[in-house]
């Protein structure tokens, strides 16, 4: 074989090693956007675990707030329901803005805020927020990477040819979420 067969021949194993490592990692963003997105889902399963706990706690003493207590439970059954990235974050905004609404009314009702369970609660839900977030965030930049590895060339061939398909990402969905919050620190 000649020096120039066996060129030849570096070029197509190489070219058959990058092919591969292209693969690998496409592979390997997909299954870490999976991963991204079953940490969400175990945060958002706590989420609805602990909404009808909080709801059972204070429906006594909210007896004259029973429309919002009902919105509550519906965004949450509308949020248990969704189905993939985009209308899971649609319909988990939708709750976030309704369980802001319950527990602004539930700082009417001083029995509630002193009710240590409840307090317990909704620390806990707080904290599962959080805990969203930080999931969404994760989420949205490894999906971002994702995105991007199939995008740009030439791993954007390798894409191609295994038809991988991008990542939705988190976004918000609710105007009402992109507003600036109002704060008012005069002592009136």
């Amino acid at each position: 074989m000649a020096i120039g067969g066996y060129v030849v021949l570096g070029i197509i194993i190489l070219v058959i090693l990058w092919f591969i490592l292209a693969y690998n990692r496409l592979v390997s963003l997909k299954n870490q956007v999976l991963n991204g997105w079953k940490q969400i889902d175990v945060q958002l399963k706590r989420r609805h675990d602990l909404i009808p706990n909080l709801v059972t706690t204070v429906k006594g003493a909210m007896e004259f707030e029973r429309g919002t207590l009902e919105k509550v439970m519906e965004a949450r059954a509308k949020a248990m329901g969704a189905k993939g990235v985009a209308d899971a974050a649609q319909k988990e905004g939708e709750l976030s803005q309704v369980l802001g609404k319950f527990f602004a009314v539930m700082e009417n009702y001083p029995a509630l805020r002193s009710n240590e369970n409840i307090s317990q609660l909704q620390e806990e839900l707080t904290s599962t927020e959080n805990r969203i977030g930080f999931a969404r965030q994760f989420y949205n930049d490894i999906a971002t990477k994702f995105n991007i590895s199939q995008q740009v060339f030439p791993s954007s061939i390798v894409a191609g040819l295994f038809a991988f398909q991008t990542a939705e990402l988190f976004e918000i969905q609710a105007a009402a979420e992109r507003e600036v919050p109002k704060v008012d620190l005069t002592m009136k």
